[in-house]
């Protein structure tokens, strides 16, 4: 008896030597690994044994494999409007520094003998997008995960992505800014041309009714479109929800011809004025002194920052019997050329 039992011990310690590499499954490659991403999904077996610092804390993360995260990327990129059309950049630290001029480098003229005076120094600002880290904590029961027709690894990420578009549409157009990034609706405006603004404040211009559209509202968006400097007007792109868009689309020229035009083809945006239009749900609705219509270049005014990397842990105990899986990701943003982005305030002046 007790020789079988010193076989049974001997044959569980096989293969595991003193100062041996622990086997563990390559997370930049979990597929080619027999799905051990997956494994630990299910089980929370075949664990990566390391703390991602500043990922998830010393608490024990795990980072998402790059098929996994890639899918995630690219849904958030189909939902959520303002990353569709804004400047994103990856990040590898906490936070993210960007140094602009305003009004760029003085010059001068002079003749061929001429003295060449110093010119003066470009003024710099600094922009440091404020940033918070977005979570979502899915949970699935272990009956679920133990079933191998459920592809955990596809619910995950379409419930992690699901969730992070709808928090941070919201977020890119009217965020505070504390904990979180600062929309782009929560910037200062005033109604003063370009180069007469302090720097960080956007430009509105009035429909010319309180809380509505005045006479010849074609002519008012018009306006919109011409107050935007002709670099960013050439990538210029409308940012409205649906039920201000369903009022746009009505509108007619005084020889009947609609301002709004059809994609012609799947896949091509519709326009107006000549410009594409992005629905954002977020953006309010026409109402008094709203600021329901944003047009400009949103490649060059607003800056996402991101961490590349999204963390997830797997808690099977605190809510048994299901498993929940905590998912983090560290995001900013903020207004980075207010020269870009002008607003429609409903408002008489």
């Amino acid at each position: 008896m007790i020789e079988v039992k010193a076989d049974a011990l001997e044959t569980t310690f096989a293969g595991v030597e003193l100062g041996g590499a622990v086997a563990r499954p390559l997370l930049s490659g979990a597929r080619a690994q027999n799905g051990a991403f997956g494994g630990f999904l299910r089980s929370g077996a075949n664990v990566e044994m390391k703390s991602f610092t500043g990922v998830s804390g010393d608490s024990g993360g795990y980072a998402i494999p790059r098929e996994i995260d890639a899918v995630i990327g690219a849904t958030l990129a189909s939902v959520s409007p303002i990353r569709s059309i804004a400047n994103v950049v990856q990040v590898g630290s906490a936070g993210y520094r960007k140094l602009v001029t305003a009004g760029g480098t003085p010059s001068g003229w002079a003749s061929e003998v001429d003295a060449r005076p110093d010119t003066g120094t470009p003024t710099y600002f600094e922009i440091a997008p404020p940033m918070g880290d977005l979570y979502a904590n899915p949970s699935a029961s272990q009956a679920m995960l133990d079933d191998a027709l459920f592809d955990v690894e596809g619910w995950l990420a379409t419930e992690i992505a699901r969730e992070f578009a709808r928090a941070e549409g919201a977020a890119f157009v009217s965020g505070s800014g504390v904990g979180r990034p600062k929309g782009f609706l929560a910037a200062p405006v005033s109604s003063a041309n370009d180069g007469a603004r302090a720097f960080g404040t956007l430009q509105y211009l009035a429909s010319g009714a309180a809380g509505d559209f005045a006479a010849s509202p074609q002519d008012r968006l018009i306006d919109l479109v011409q107050a935007l400097r002709g670099p960013y007007r050439q990538n210029g792109t409308w940012v409205m929800n649906s039920a201000t868009l369903a009022r746009i689309r009505k509108f007619k020229t005084s020889d009947g011809a609609f301002i709004w035009t059809p994609g012609l083809s799947a896949g091509q945006p519709a326009t107006l004025l000549g410009y594409p239009v992005i629905e954002a749900e977020d953006m309010p609705d026409i109402g008094a002194n709203a600021l329901a219509i944003a047009f400009g270049d949103f490649r060059s005014g607003y800056l996402i920052a991101e961490r590349g990397e999204t963390g997830i842990l797997r808690d099977p105990y605190s809510n048994k019997p299901f498993v929940n899986f905590y998912a983090s990701k560290r995001i900013g943003g903020c207004v980075s050329n207010s020269e870009a982005i002008k607003l429609m305030k409903f408002a008489a002046n």
